[in-house]
């Protein structure tokens, strides 16, 4: 059995459960794993007049959605971390527009912001990989609510999914 297995509903909140919901039973190691694959398929394969492209005013751009990935990647496997080795954590949320907006991702090339976040996929999975069953069964509160560290390993895999559907059908305009 899997030391991170799929998070009971009260090991994180409703906010998030639309992505769990999409990450497939198995393990959630190999799904992370799986994931960059097939996400770095599809965004090696956008057209560079596309990375600046937004779908409607006020949306953010190709760029911005891939930095928003590796911003929020980040934080949860912080939160991850932080909850697996310290006791009582509370840790502050984010302001996933204000990040946006001062993150530099609509500046930078989406092949630099892809190998930015394939690096940071690999190393979360390193860290998930070192987790046993006790850490990731450890808790703590992050934006004012109670997660379980293995539920960030999870609701990470749905994130990436659930952008993924919207980089196919916002932005190339393909089925997802």
């Amino acid at each position: 059995m899997s030391a991170l297995p799929r998070p009971a509903d009260d090991e994180y909140v409703e906010y998030y459960r639309r992505y769990v919901a999409m990450v497939p039973d198995g393990d959630i190691l190999e799904t992370l794993r799986d994931q960059l694959g097939d996400t770095l398929e599809l965004l090696k394969a956008v057209p560079s007049e596309r990375e600046t492209y937004r779908y409607a005013e006020g949306k953010w751009s190709l760029r911005e959605v891939i930095g928003h990935l590796i911003d929020t990647e980040r934080v949860f496997a912080f939160r991850a971390l932080t909850m697996a080795r310290s006791k009582d954590v509370d840790l502050p949320g984010m302001d996933q527009d204000e990040w946006v907006a001062t993150s530099n991702a609509a500046g930078r090339s989406l092949a630099d912001l892809t190998a930015e976040w394939t690096a940071l996929r690999r190393s979360n999975v390193h860290m998930f990989a070192g987790m046993d069953a006790a850490a990731g069964a450890r808790s703590g509160v992050a934006s004012g609510n109670r997660f379980s560290v293995r539920s960030f390993a999870w609701i990470m895999a749905g994130h990436e999914l659930w952008h993924r559907q919207l980089i196919k059908r916002d932005y190339l305009g393909v089925g997802a």
